[in-house]
């Protein structure tokens, strides 16, 4: 592998000074890809429109053709981070108004390019705002392979075009999971519950591996809703992200290598809280979700449950899957 900068008239960070990640991968074989540490792009996708698609300007690498905002990462970025900044630069992507709902990942060893695919939460209209775009489009998923493709896009569309039908979510017996581990959890039912909630929260901003969820692509961020009965309905949503003063701030945010943000937040966990019974409450939101159209998956070890669950059409974990996920 050789590292070479950018020649004249080819891909560059369009204001102030060059990042050390703007440079070209070169491969023993001659092929040159664009990001000393990997690329990352957005699909923003939105149920009305479409996807957004960049006409790229005609200098750029592979001008002419139709891909996605993207572009090359900054040391010790994370891809989804990256995805999202790259996005906002060429794009002009408002704050909070995408959440990601997967990430697939294509490695060849000497380089990495990351598509995340993020579902658009408040409509908007993207703004050309660096000179690598032609324009910017909606383009209804039936007509995107009608374009002309950049070659990387295009390869990596059909299996894309298959994933955006799924839209996992994972519902979590929280007593049962709590009480499968003998911590000491009885003495503050309220408090434990609240630990599973944050460790949950941190297991969705970190991502799912998909052979977790038996999935495509490479790694999910499923919405989450966790289940709670008794002296644990007290507990509240993980929380807003923060900024560093302790003030709640809006859009996507990295924290500790995680990306966070607003409302639409990766990582929030729904917090159900049942009014009589527990399994009830579970098999309720299971079938409202299954309803809208998501894969379910229930945790618990509860037979009975596992059960009523499954007539749902939901798949079922038990508790010692999502301790093992959980690490």
């Amino acid at each position: 592998m050789t590292i070479i900068p950018p020649a004249p008239g080819e891909p560059r960070r369009p204001h102030g000074p060059r990042d050390s990640g703007d440079a070209w991968v070169v491969a023993e074989t001659g092929e040159r890809y664009w990001g000393r540490y990997g690329a990352a792009g957005l699909l923003a996708v939105d149920p009305r429109r479409g996807v957004l698609l960049q006409h790229r300007v005609e200098w750029s690498h592979f001008g002419g053709t139709w891909g996605i905002p993207g572009g090359a990462l900054h040391e010790g970025e994370s891809a989804l981070r990256g995805a999202l900044r790259e996005a906002q630069e060429e794009a002009g992507i408002p704050d909070g108004a995408v959440r990601a709902r997967f990430a697939s990942v294509l490695d060849l060893n000497i380089w990495s390019y990351t598509t995340v695919i993020g579902d658009v939460q408040e409509p908007f209209e993207p703004v050309i705002s660096d000179p690598e775009s032609l324009a910017l489009e909606w383009v209804p998923v039936d007509q995107v392979d009608q374009r002309p493709l950049h070659p990387g896009f295009g390869a990596a569309w059909p299996e894309l075009r298959r994933l955006l039908s799924v839209r996992p979510t994972i519902v979590v017996d929280a007593a049962n999971v709590v009480g499968s581990v003998p911590d000491g959890w009885w003495k503050d039912r309220a408090g434990a519950a609240a630990r599973l909630r944050d460790r949950l929260s941190s297991w969705m901003q970190d991502g799912v591996a998909s052979s977790a969820l038996d999935l495509g692509a490479t790694r999910w961020y499923p919405q989450v809703s966790m289940v709670v009965e008794g002296q644990a309905r007290a507990l509240t949503d993980a929380g807003a992200a923060r900024a560093g003063n302790g003030e709640p701030i809006g859009g996507w945010r990295v924290e500790g290598g995680r990306v966070e943000g607003g409302h639409a937040e990766v990582g929030r966990v729904q917090v159900v809280r049942a009014e009589a019974a527990g399994d009830d409450a579970i098999v309720d939101e299971a079938s409202r979700l299954n309803e809208e159209g998501s894969q379910v998956t229930v945790v618990t070890s509860d037979r009975g449950l596992r059960a009523r669950v499954e007539e749902t059409g939901a798949r079922v974990q038990s508790a010692g899957w999502l301790l093992r996920q959980l690490g």
